[in-house]
């Protein structure tokens, strides 16, 4: 096991091995989020569900009322007039067969990638690519669609798409440390209930098994998912 800097050593000692109330989590996490930049919060969840069966897979959209605090880099495959389109409405990238060409060559400088259903055939060919990234457009996710307009400007005002692993985890980032720890419970409850409505229809026994919340260079604090979700949507 790799030795502890003397500066986590001192942040994992304000960590007692216990649930917190969720506001107290995140409270610890912004105070133990101490780096010379703005640091990113996530929530880690790991959840009751085997993701090899197709009744158990997780994958959707959250919509996170405070924003993530972060830009996200989005290319969109399209063809004709939807290319100008897409870059107007604030595309880092936008192209037809020359884009799936550089993506096939393994560039993929974005973060979030869109398509017209009309080229989810060529899309489909780069699913090698893709997939291990978690970048292949899907339609439940929103980020297949002929609404280009609406979806980049959703995903850029904080929409987020996330998936459980191969282990059932959902990892989501969910603000930065200079949010104010209201905002931050807001996104997190919002990403809670969002979980929750999109529960596999094949999901047994308990669907929520822990819930982390950590920052990008803090230790991880477990939150009481049961007084989460007893939090009531007006806060």
């Amino acid at each position: 096991m790799p030795k502890l800097s003397k500066r986590i050593s001192k942040l994992v000692s304000k960590v007692e091995d216990k649930l917190y109330a969720p506001l107290e989590a995140i409270e610890l996490v912004k105070e133990n989020a101490n780096a010379k930049f703005d640091e990113t919060i996530e929530a880690h969840a790991r959840l009751g569900i085997d993701p090899k069966y197709t009744d158990q897979q997780l994958r959707t959209t959250v919509t996170l009322p405070q924003g993530t605090g972060q830009s996200v880099r989005i290319a969109v495959i399209a063809r004709g007039e939807k290319v100008a389109e897409a870059k107007s409405a604030g595309a880092e990238l936008a192209g037809d067969d020359d884009l799936v060409d550089t993506i096939q060559k393994g560039e993929m400088n974005f973060d979030l990638l869109i398509a017209t259903p009309d080229m989810m055939p060529k899309v489909a060919k780069l699913g090698r690519v893709l997939g291990p990234r978690g970048l292949m457009p899907n339609p439940k996710a929103g980020t297949v669609t002929t609404d280009l307009i609406g979806a980049i400007k959703e995903f850029k005002a904080g929409k987020l798409e996330f998936r459980a692993d191969r282990a059932g985890i959902v990892h989501v980032r969910f603000g930065k440390a200079s949010f104010s720890a209201q905002a931050l419970l807001e996104n997190l409850k919002t990403l809670q209930q969002t979980i929750d409505r999109n529960k596999p229809s094949g999901a047994k026994g308990r669907y929520w098994k822990s819930l982390y919340l950590t920052s990008t260079m803090g230790p991880s604090v477990e939150v009481d998912i049961n007084a989460l979700q007893d939090i009531q949507e007006d806060g």
